[in-house]
């Protein structure tokens, strides 16, 4: 005959396993990282960027004849473009629906907030056109990953892809490394007579950078 003792604990026991058999584990997906949504507002808590220095050499600076890959599957030599003016806003890394954002993005100083920068453009693009500007988005992305974002976005400017970092080098723009990326610091070239005329940099808040850009050429008429 069991002890009570004995038969008291081996019920406590029994108890805890059938509690503990209740309890599953939470599913593969509900432990990885909060998935990207670009539906969603920048977070308030953005850590903001500061005047490094690091582009204080570009105005002035000649456009080095280089060319790259554009999501309208052509060639793109920004030296050789006939508009007046030629906006490139060079931002580091878009985002995929439902993809989580890579580590400690967020943390990182101007990185966060491409996508509505790009949307920026996008509902800006016939005022610059109106200004006599031609807009390009500029990334070290593949052309491959960039046209998923023009498409989705419906994105009506071409996107230029520096996977081999040539015009970052011939530039010397700034750029930071992650997950074994090299990306692009967020700024913007205003390009007149095949000379940088303007750099815009940091940029931020960047969802507001577009009208930043449409006030700065109103004010600034360009001269013949």
């Amino acid at each position: 005959m069991t002890h009570p003792t004995r038969r008291s604990f081996l019920h406590a026991v029994a108890g805890v396993g059938f509690w503990a058999m209740g309890d599953k584990p939470r599913s593969a997906e509900a432990q990885a990282p909060p998935a990207w949504d670009p539906s969603q507002p920048l977070p308030a808590d953005l850590p903001v960027p500061v005047d490094d220095g690091a582009c204080r050499h570009l105005p002035g600076l000649p456009v080095p004849s280089i060319k790259l890959r554009s999501t309208s599957d052509r060639w793109v030599d920004l030296s050789a473009e006939p508009a007046p003016r030629v906006i490139v806003y060079c931002y580091p890394r878009t985002g995929v629906p439902g993809q989580p954002l890579l580590p400690g993005w967020d943390a990182i100083p101007g990185a966060r907030g491409c996508t509505p920068e790009t949307c920026g453009f996008r509902d800006h693009h016939k005022d610059l056109q109106k200004l006599g500007a031609e807009v390009f988005g500029f990334s070290t992305q593949t052309t491959e990953y960039q046209k998923e974002m023009v498409e989705r976005l419906h994105v009506p400017f071409e996107v230029l892809s520096d996977a081999d970092l040539a015009f970052v080098h011939a530039l010397k723009l700034p750029t930071f490394d992650i997950e074994g990326m090299t990306l692009v610091k967020r700024l913007t070239l205003v390009l007149s007579r095949q000379h940088i005329e303007k750099v815009f940099y940091p940029v931020f808040p960047p969802d507001k950078h577009a009208a930043e850009v449409v006030a700065w050429l109103r004010g600034h008429p360009r001269r013949e």
